[in-house]
């Protein structure tokens, strides 16, 4: 599985939290710049909002509208 399907994957079913980069670290096993990378890459596509807790930012993809 390419590592951006991962993170998709794992966005999905975290939809209503979403996830720091330090949870995706943990549960995808990849490394924070591989993640990081991918995330941007995300952003720029507009498949993942980002939100700010504290100093976190929280990613998740976004809800498609039907």
């Amino acid at each position: 599985m390419k590592p951006e399907n991962k993170i998709i994957n794992i966005l999905k079913k975290n939809l209503e939290r979403g996830l720091t980069i330090t949870e995706l670290v943990k549960i995808s096993k990849l490394t924070r710049s591989a993640i990081r990378t991918i995330l941007a890459r995300l952003e720029g596509a507009g498949e993942v909002s980002i939100r700010k807790v504290g100093i976190a930012k929280v990613y998740s993809l976004k809800r498609r509208k039907k």
